[in-house]
């Protein structure tokens, strides 16, 4: 017996502390991932072992409970994949620490600062450039500008049964004259709301004429867009869309917009209607709120009622997790042991599924570990004792001489 083999066990128990320390004191880490130790035994020559060597301190990558938090900016990872974070220095980490908020330049950052990375929402109206190299994400406060309706759809259920009018005496401000009126909001080039007015005057069996006002031109115009004709079943033939002008007012440009009645019914005995009516204008709009939705994608709402997306969160995954190393504040670098960072968007090929307003717990068993602290002490005691026999018989030896 030798005092290196129990030296070596002392060494080997003591890391085992060490790392069984850790995860308890970690087991309330947000995204934090326990680790075991592995161990090997030591031979030379002989058929005597000559101790026991820490082979390596493996990571537990399982995940680990979601809870819900009232922060919108939290998001948690069920399954494979990592948040990819850069510093200031452009060096890139990994965690599975989903605690986000933004910093005073309103870039989406962890609790320790680093930048959260993702795809880019760009063009008209905004789309994610997924493929492109990841960029740091913000959430700015740029607002929503104003659109000028281009395109309606308006689709009607008109009376059958409506008397037949003259169009030629129609006036807007005799109701006697028509046979509907619908009111439609459009909007210009500077989010100017503009009231329009159809009206629509049954000038004989299965045929519409449709004029239009413009509330906001003070002229009060009246513009004759043309005829809606239906068939003897009801049903719209003909031409089913018209162009629209709007006056431009306060400074804005004059528009025009197609008006589209597709789908349009004429119905015997049921009072006219408008079953849907859809218009792509609105006014400008300031940044109300945000959410991130769980395929990682960042959307502002607009105080117009609008929405746009700003952006997307991307993960990361290695072919081999367990060669990432550890760089404290709940990150990981990429190793060669793990290979090259492969990225995507959750809940596609290998990656795994987001949760926003949500935060993944550690994944620490604490009863687990506080039996393994009970056995890893009792190692280490063990290991103790033997080194406590080897003296006695030094002893023993020694008094012998």
């Amino acid at each position: 017996m030798s005092f290196s083999q129990a030296v070596s066990g002392l060494n080997a128990a003591s890391t085992n502390l060490n790392v069984i320390g850790n995860n308890i004191a970690n087991s309330e880490t947000t995204g934090f991932k326990s680790a075991s130790v592995s161990f090997a035994d030591v031979f030379a020559s002989s058929k005597v072992g000559l101790g026991v060597t820490v082979a390596a301190v493996s990571q537990n990558f399982n995940d680990g409970t979601v809870n819900t938090t009232d922060n919108g900016l939290n998001v948690a990872i069920s399954n494979n994949g990592f948040f990819r974070l850069t510093d200031d220095s452009g060096a890139v980490y990994y965690s599975r620490n989903g605690d986000f908020k933004l910093d005073d330049n309103r870039n989406l950052v962890t609790s320790t600062g680093l930048n959260v990375t993702g795809y880019t929402a760009s063009g008209t109206p905004p789309t994610i450039q997924q493929g492109t190299d990841p960029v740091n994400l913000s959430i700015p406060t740029t607002g929503l500008a104003a659109k000028a309706t281009t395109t309606s759809t308006m689709v009607l259920k008109l009376n059958s049964d409506s008397d037949t009018l003259d169009d030629a005496a129609f006036d807007p401000d005799d109701s006697a004259t028509y046979s509907f009126s619908q009111p439609l909001t459009t909007y210009d080039s500077l989010g100017n709301p503009h009231n329009i007015s159809l009206y629509f005057v049954k000038s004989a069996d299965n045929t519409w004429q449709v004029h239009s006002v413009d509330g906001s031109d003070s002229t009060g115009t009246v513009t004759d867009l043309g005829t809606l004709s239906f068939n003897s079943n009801g049903v719209l033939t003909g031409t089913d869309n018209f162009d629209v002008d709007m006056a431009g007012v306060n400074g804005s440009a004059a528009n025009t917009f197609n008006l589209s009645f597709t789908g349009s019914q004429q119905q015997y005995t049921t009072a006219s209607s408008v079953s849907s009516q859809i218009q792509d204008g609105y006014s400008a709009g300031d940044l109300s709120s945000y959410e991130i939705a769980d395929d990682g994608t960042i959307t502002g709402t607009y105080s117009n009622g609008k929405t746009q997306l700003l952006g997307q969160i991307i993960l990361a995954n290695f072919a081999n997790p367990q060669g990432l190393q550890s760089a404290g504040d709940n990150v990981w670098t990429a190793t060669s042991a793990s290979g090259q960072a492969i990225v995507g968007t959750a809940g596609t090929g290998t990656f795994g599924t987001l949760t926003s307003g949500a935060l993944e717990s550690s994944n620490v068993d604490l009863s687990k570990e506080l039996v393994n602290l009970i056995v890893a002490q009792r190692d280490y005691q063990s290991n103790a004792q033997t080194i406590k026999a080897q003296d006695t018989i030094m002893q023993t030896l020694v008094n012998l001489s």
